[in-house]
């Protein structure tokens, strides 16, 4: 799914800054399965059966989507299931991707249609956990894509995974995720979003210097700009501002705010608060 549709609002979606009371999550864009384009993944090969007797129908599926839409490296995952399921599979795919910023739980019940039919496939189980995910269903996001992790994706989930174990309550688990050689091996964006998601962790836990240090080291580079910049910073301006440091905080707001070419924060709504 290409969606990156943040929209910075502090209810328990994973969005927000990394204060505690506040959910601040990776990106879903270059995670989840029915997208257009993204990384390769491992393809897990599955038996050619199905039986649409005891597969569900799931959601109607517009009629403008088609099977082509999906990306050519998750459609050659689902070669090992016969033609007619292939389709239908890659449909819900699709659908599911499109609708995900918009209408979450039906993206949901597309991704699960997929499943019905496709249980075994990575790119399948790794959609229902990011719907699941844009839904605030922690524990079945979790389940989902430990199980695409275990089928081989190849998807940066890392971030994803520990933000469900905070979502669980469990940020004791995520901080420990971070210290993993998973997570030693991530770098750029990939690193950025699990630096935000265990100063989340950290700040769950009241522990907000802490949290303003795993924030700042690599130190921030101000002049960066972009959907995780902006991310970063509004974390790490939250974080400030969960330390009474106000007036740093509402600097660095602006600084998201600069750096939020997309609007994926309400860092312009938290600058207006502080000022």
């Amino acid at each position: 799914m290409s969606h990156d549709n943040q929209d910075g609002r502090g209810d328990r979606r994973p969005q927000r800054g990394g204060s505690a009371g506040n959910r601040q999550g990776p990106r879903r864009d270059q995670r989840s399965a029915p997208r257009t384009s993204g990384p390769q993944r491992a393809r897990p090969t599955q038996p050619r059966t199905h039986d649409d007797t005891k597969t569900p129908a799931g959601p109607p599926i517009p009629a403008e989507i088609e099977a082509r839409q999906l990306s050519p490296e998750i459609r050659g995952e689902l070669t090992t299931l016969d033609r007619a399921t292939a389709d239908a599979v890659a449909r819900h795919l699709v659908a599911a991707g499109e609708l995900l910023d918009e209408d979450p739980e039906a993206a949901l019940e597309h991704a699960r249609a997929a499943r019905a039919r496709s249980g075994r496939i990575a790119a399948v189980r790794e959609a229902v956990g990011i719907a699941a995910y844009a839904c605030g269903d922690w524990a079945q996001a979790l389940a989902e894509l430990r199980a695409a992790r275990r089928m081989g994706s190849k998807s940066p989930l890392l971030a994803l995974i520990a933000d469900c174990e905070r979502g669980v309550g469990r940020p004791e688990r995520a901080i420990e995720l971070a210290r993993s050689p998973e997570a030693a091996q991530l770098t750029g964006d990939d690193a950025d979003e699990l630096r935000i998601v265990v100063a989340g962790a950290r700040s769950d836990l009241g522990q907000h210097e802490q949290a303003l240090a795993v924030l700042s080291t690599p130190q921030l580079d101000p002049s960066r700009t972009g959907q995780t910049a902006a991310r970063l910073f509004y974390a790490y301006a939250d974080t400030l501002l969960a330390l009474d440091r106000n007036d740093e905080a509402l600097q660095w707001f602006l600084k998201a705010a600069a750096a939020d070419a997309d609007g994926i924060t309400d860092a312009e709504e938290r600058i207006t608060e502080l000022s």
